[in-house]
């Protein structure tokens, strides 16, 4: 496996003969469109071995049920399990379902040998995200009991292989009763083959202040929950400053921390699989960004005939184009962030990839993920 950056002059044909591979093989893993053109400062990922078995790494993405079938069938073959997001609850402990029926996605993921987790979000009865029925339900123990019962009947009779929780706003008061209510989730339900899973907002510290943070314990989540998931993703976010989604020299910095609190082998490393698009100048309150796949990001830049910078402290790709009088900033993931992240993986003795979210497919990142984990350099710590 290689990574290939695309220079002035190049072209698929070039690129191909240079690097003793098939054009169409090249085209095929880097989803390059009909009529083949290239952004100077483009990574391209160079396959050069033959498929292998599914590798030891524990790897899973998020997807609502209106995900494209077609999308979804072609990243299923390259996951453990698929989160389904999301259901809900009402502050009296019942279970709200998703708008969209979500059983052909189930049924899919155990046709292609893939578990379907249910994810369990604070949503209310409107389909709204509410931050109160956190506390609501950790107050209320026979609301806890009520919603662990329907969960329970829920997955069993949708044929869901575990559950996870993406609580977050968490509040300081409930810091400890959080994990309480995951261990007692976990307890029942790993009687019954279930694995339970937590998502963790991305801190630093154990007193980290602000709203997304306070209410998280590290090692006491750890502790409750089968795995955790980091969600290394959002520095960038589209009410913010443009910069990168996920940066590098961040993720390390939670990563550090984490392992520190909680084993390394109960640890996934949340993965953006999107990019956005700022227009400038950036006003706090007033610009919003829209969010862009891989394959939208590089085609704007080739669309716009501007060359892609990549960014060696945060590892990711960026660019800037002008449309309409407009000028805008874009930061992506591509091959060679995605490396970086799959390199912390290693470095630290992690043992799984989480994706959020799945809506588009980035085969070549895919295909990396297979190549970094297919050698026998990596052992899964496992004891």
């Amino acid at each position: 496996m290689e990574i290939y950056v695309v220079k002035a002059g190049d072209s698929v044909d070039s690129i191909a003969a240079s690097q003793g591979i098939p054009v169409d093989q090249l085209i095929w893993d880097n989803q390059i469109e009909y009529p083949y053109r290239l952004a100077v400062g483009q990574a391209l990922f160079i396959g050069k071995g033959e498929e292998k078995e599914r590798p030891p790494l524990y790897s899973f993405g998020y997807a609502y049920p209106f995900i494209d079938a077609g999308t979804l069938g072609d990243t299923l073959p390259y996951l453990t399990d698929l989160y389904v997001f999301s259901y809900g609850f009402t502050e009296e402990g019942n279970l709200v379902s998703p708008a969209s029926d979500d059983m052909w996605m189930i049924d899919q993921s155990w046709e292609t040998g893939v578990r379907p987790i249910l994810t369990l979000t604070p949503i209310d009865a409107s389909g709204r995200f509410n931050n109160n029925l956190v506390s609501a339900l950790l107050g209320d123990r026979q609301a806890q009991e009520r919603l662990i019962w329907e969960l329970g009947r829920t997955m069993q009779e949708r044929r869901f292989g575990g559950l996870d929780f993406d609580f977050e706003y968490v509040l300081a008061q409930d810091r400890e009763r959080y994990p309480e209510f995951v261990s007692l989730a976990a307890r029942m339900f790993n009687e019954f083959d279930y694995q339970v899973s937590a998502a963790l907002a991305p801190k630093t510290s154990p007193d980290q202040p602000g709203l997304l943070y306070q209410g998280i314990d590290y090692r006491l989540l750890g502790e409750a929950a089968n795995r955790v998931m980091l969600m290394t993703y959002e520095w960038g976010y589209s009410q913010g400053p443009p910069m990168a989604v996920a940066p590098v020299n961040m993720v390390r910095r939670v990563v550090d921390y984490a392992v520190k609190e909680i084993p390394a082998q109960k640890i996934s490393l949340g993965i953006p699989n999107y990019g956005y698009d700022w227009p400038l100048p950036y006003e706090r309150g007033v610009t919003r960004a829209r969010t862009l796949s891989h394959r939208q990001a590089v085609q704007l830049a080739i669309d716009f005939g501007v060359d892609i910078r990549f960014d060696e402290t945060a590892q990711c790709p960026w660019f800037r184009y002008w449309q309409y009088g407009i000028q805008h900033e874009v930061w992506f993931e591509d091959v060679r962030s995605y490396k970086a992240k799959f390199d912390l993986i290693k470095e630290y003795g992690l043992t799984g990839a989480g994706y959020w979210q799945l809506m588009n497919f980035f085969r070549a990142g895919w295909l990396l993920q297979e190549s970094m984990f297919q050698t026998e350099r990596w052992v899964l710590r496992t004891e």
